[in-house]
């Protein structure tokens, strides 16, 4: 069997360099504009507008596929996946029915030939009535208000309450309010469900980071424990992983559940809704706002990329791979992207993942004062583009001659790996100042002609790369929740004014936190503690400010 499991102490000299080869490829591309630009500026003009043209090429890309995106989750969301997985129980009764309808509805014909197909070979694909999707609910020492909506909005679903089965899985180390709210959820909630566990997870554990991964396997172990007592078995079992503030879909399970038994291959699967942060996007500062509305949109334009999808935050994935696994990694931060890697290798590179084209929404970064909120939203960014620690991980997994999957696809997924690294730090940077670094450092280059058209030239594509922003902003006043009665709607005014700060989050955030994470890599301090990002709501929010007014106001007397 392959070893799935990252190194804890001393990695091997190869390891190591491919840990250093993020930061070395990132700073390199900033440190080759300065010294081209100091050897012959034209040398630098030609660098950066190669740069800038690939940028456009795939600004491009993401422009056509955020349309396309957007669209297919629309029609992903009217769809009543519900009403199509009972078809399933009887597919070859519902195909009959089928045929006589006639509907432009999303994914149609593709249930029809799936009605089709299962009813040709029942015995090969699983009926709805013997499956169940259990839900496991990570927590650290969040709210009652966090996470009651979040419960509430499994529980509001659309799928068989008696199929389906919740875990709040909470940490020790949250302390005594977190072990009170979760007894709290579990009187109001566990009469809803087929069951409603709570585990405890213990505190130091060895062989753990600090993380959701070491949570959520404690719970998944306990899973396990509780379907094979009961006589279900591992493959009628679908698990989805949740964060506190996630609220899936109403029709979520129903869709992962009706994608899980159309595939043969289901075992080899996992799947992927689109992570939407605008569960209080209106609370959130417009900073937090921007972060917040272009990872929804990234989300949007992944799921249109099936072959580049990747586990991200909330995903599905069926019981029996999961327990062959021994779950998910408890060695890392960045569990859920690393839970692909996992896979990939476990299954011999026949694995992939599935999009599943409705949302679970997710909050925006907020905390109780706006500086914590700044510095709460770097810290989330670093911990996601530490995924760049799986750049060791895959390089040492395909270039040997040990290997397990194919060279030239695993080869090819290490390159758009370490390339969505690499940009991630460098691009932004690149692109809104490299035009003038010829022009600062050297003093000759005032007497060449390219190096003063270069500025012009990279205005020229930044007011190009607008059509994007508008799109971008277009749709993104369209997805929108409701405007809440406590805000007037000068606030809608702020939404549009907000993306003028879009190049400072883009390199304030995105790419400080980008090449931050990959400095650790490159010096071997490695991040081994999940840094929770603080939940809170316009309540908690409101509530730690009264409570903060009190004590200066006791203070005084």
């Amino acid at each position: 069997m392959t070893d799935l499991e990252i190194p804890l102490s001393k990695r091997t000299k190869a390891y190591r360099f491919f840990e250093m080869l993020p930061a070395v490829l990132s700073y390199g591309m900033l440190i080759l504009l300065v010294v081209l630009s100091l050897i012959e500026p034209l040398y630098a003009g030609i660098y950066l507008l190669l740069l800038i043209i690939t940028v456009l090429v795939k600004a491009t890309g993401i422009a056509t596929h955020t349309i396309q995106g957007r669209n297919r989750m629309d029609a992903a969301q009217s769809v009543d996946w519900h009403a199509r997985l009972k078809q399933l129980e009887n597919p070859a009764a519902s195909y009959k029915k089928a045929q006589q309808a006639d509907s432009s509805e999303f994914g149609f014909e593709a249930h029809n030939e799936n009605l089709q197909i299962i009813a040709a070979d029942p015995d090969s694909y699983p009926k709805p009535s013997s499956l169940y999707n259990a839900v496991i609910i990570a927590a650290y020492n969040e709210a009652y208000e966090v996470l009651e909506p979040t419960i509430q909005s499994v529980i509001d679903t659309t799928y068989d309450k008696d199929h389906l089965i919740l875990v709040l899985a909470y940490e020790e180390r949250g302390g005594e309010d977190i072990h009170n709210t979760a007894q709290r959820l579990h009187k109001k909630f566990a009469q809803h469900l087929k069951a409603f566990h709570l585990v405890r997870h213990p505190a130091n554990l060895p062989d753990e980071v600090v993380g959701k991964g070491g949570n959520i396997t404690y719970a998944g172990y306990f899973l396990k424990d509780w379907i094979k007592e009961r006589g279900i078995a591992y493959k009628d079992v679908i698990i989805t992983t949740l964060d506190s503030d996630n609220r899936p879909h109403a029709t979520y399970f129903d869709y992962v559940t009706y994608e899980y038994i159309v595939h043969e291959d289901r075992k080899h699967l996992s799947y992927q809704p689109i992570s939407l942060f605008m569960n209080n996007i209106w609370d959130a500062p417009a900073p937090m706002r921007v972060v917040a509305t272009g990872n929804s949109f990234w989300n949007i334009i992944s799921s249109m990329r099936p072959h580049t999808l990747r586990n991200f935050a909330s995903h599905s994935q069926p019981m029996d791979a999961l327990v062959e696994m021994n779950f998910w990694s408890t060695r890392t931060i960045v569990e859920d992207g690393h839970q692909y890697w996992r896979s990939y290798f476990h299954f011999d590179g026949d694995y992939s993942v599935t999009p599943i084209y409705v949302p679970i929404y997710q909050d925006a970064v907020l905390s109780d004062t706006y500086r914590r909120t700044l510095m709460a939203q770097f810290i989330q960014l670093r911990r996601w583009a530490y995924g760049a620690s799986d750049i060791p991980y895959v390089a040492t997994r395909i270039l040997t001659r040990r290997r397990t999957v194919p060279l030239g696809a695993g080869l090819s997924r290490l390159f758009r790996l370490i390339d969505g690294h690499v940009t991630l730090a460098s691009i932004s940077i690149l692109v809104a100042i490299g035009g003038w670094v010829p022009l600062l450092i050297n003093a000759d280059a005032s007497q060449s002609l390219p190096a003063h058209m270069l500025p012009e030239v990279i205005s020229l594509v930044q007011q190009v790369a607008m059509i994007g922003l508008f799109i971008t902003v277009f749709l993104g006043f369209k997805m929108l929740p409701p405007r809440p009665a406590r805000y007037k709607r000068h606030r809608s005014v702020f939404m549009l004014l907000q993306w003028c700060l879009m190049p400072v989050t883009a390199i304030a955030y995105s790419a400080a936190s980008a090449f931050n994470a990959q400095t650790h890599l490159f010096l071997g301090k490695y991040l081994d503690k999940f840094d929770v990002t603080e939940k809170a709501t316009h309540e908690t929010v409101a509530r730690a400010r009264a409570e903060k007014a009190v004590r200066a106001s006791e203070l005084k007397k």
